[in-house]
């Protein structure tokens, strides 16, 4: 079993900035590829971006120049920093991960932009 627990939610006005963070814990040996998806109230929830151990990133197009995902292997944390955030931005964020075949969801963080 895999933990994923997320911080780093709260209310920002539109062009402001948030850092997500997620901390993995339970038996993990090796943290695979780590992932931030976002649900917004009454749409599906979306993949908004993801990195690979070795560091190795993509992102949403809505994502692309104003979020960077970042990972501590060490202390198997997977951060989200979002800057030029939008209202559009609001949502609840997930991590998610898979390890053995299983895949694993945190209990999420409300983002909230104002316009």
């Amino acid at each position: 079993q895999v933990q994923l627990v997320e911080s780093g939610g709260g209310l920002v006005q539109a062009g402001g900035s948030l850092r997500l963070s997620c901390a993995a814990s339970g038996s993990i040996y090796l943290l695979n590829t780590m992932a931030w998806y976002r649900q917004a109230p009454g749409k599906q929830r979306e993949l908004v971006a993801v990195i690979t151990r070795s560091g190795n990133s993509n992102y949403a197009d809505s994502a692309k120049g104003r979020f960077t995902i970042s990972r501590d292997n060490a202390k198997n944390t997977v951060h989200l920093q979002m800057s030029s955030l939008k209202p559009e931005d609001t949502a609840v964020y997930y991590c998610n991960t898979n390890q053995g075949g299983s895949v694993y969801w945190g209990q999420g963080t409300q983002v909230t932009v104002s316009s």
